[in-house]
């Protein structure tokens, strides 16, 4: 039973080049209230990057947008939803420059829960399959097709080779969640909790426990020098205090306490 935001990733990695640095800081992630607003900034947000991609001329990108943004907002997600989808987009301004090819390194956000079960593990190869086919349709070159396809199906493991600029990108904005603040964090906690509210509460909690375990003996969380810097230390902590809940409670599945300063 996967019980982790994504997948745990359980191989350690040589660090990414520490010279290599972002082109901006930007703002760190937050919700738009209003989620028609929302969309409207991922509709062009999706436009703009299809364009950098190289999309055909005279394509037009709305009903794709369209048809993913549906997809985002099924019924069944609790955490894997639209604002995760805008998160990662997020994240992913501040590691712009690490990325070898940032117009894939985006779409493959874009796809890679595009194709959501929670109670499913052929998710990931669903959702690079979509990407396969709609990105053919669009235009863009099956070079950059293939390698976008290729990063929505590395979010199975979140373990990138060394040197996978690409990869380490997405995988990192991937993973920006761990490293919220405490109240951010606990609602993450509760969401994913959400998700698998088939599985009973024992099982949730053992087997959510063996995957923060699983992340906690990682020498590094992120692979990326912004995310080093800026997430690690906090994710670790996140982690730890959810560890110490689930290891602790005998009752229902409680998130950490979101006014827990440490």
């Amino acid at each position: 039973m996967d019980t982790d935001p994504e997948h745990a990733d359980t191989t350690s990695r040589t660090p990414a080049d520490p010279t290599r640095t972002p082109a901006r800081t930007p703002a760190p992630a937050s919700r738009t209230p209003d989620p028609a607003t929302r969309d409207a900034d991922l509709r062009t947000r999706f436009r703009a990057t299809l364009l950098a991609a190289g999309t055909a001329p005279g394509v037009d990108p709305e009903p794709y947008a369209d048809r993913l943004l549906a997809a985002w907002a099924e019924p069944q997600r609790r955490y894997h939803t639209t604002d995760h989808l805008a998160d990662v987009l997020s994240h992913l301004d501040a590691l712009t420059a690490h990325a070898a090819d940032p117009a894939a390194t985006e779409l493959a956000a874009w796809f890679h829960d595009a194709v959501y079960r929670p109670d499913r593990s052929e998710n990931e190869e669903r959702s690079a399959v979509l990407a396969e086919r709609a990105l053919a349709e669009l235009g863009v070159d099956p070079d950059r097709t293939a390698e976008t396809a290729r990063l929505v199906r590395l979010t199975v493991t979140h373990d990138p080779a060394p040197g996978d600029t690409n990869g380490e990108a997405l995988c990192d904005a991937d993973l920006a969640v761990l490293a919220g603040s405490p109240a951010a964090y606990a609602g993450y906690a509760a969401a994913v909790r959400a998700e698998y509210g088939f599985v009973p509460d024992e099982a949730f909690r053992a087997g959510r426990a063996a995957v923060l375990r699983q992340l906690l003996d990682l020498p590094r969380l992120f692979r990326t020098p912004y995310g080093a810097a800026h997430w690690e230390a906090p994710a670790r902590r996140n982690l730890a205090r959810e560890l110490a809940v689930l290891t602790t409670a005998t009752g229902p599945v409680e998130p950490a306490d979101p006014k827990d300063p440490t």
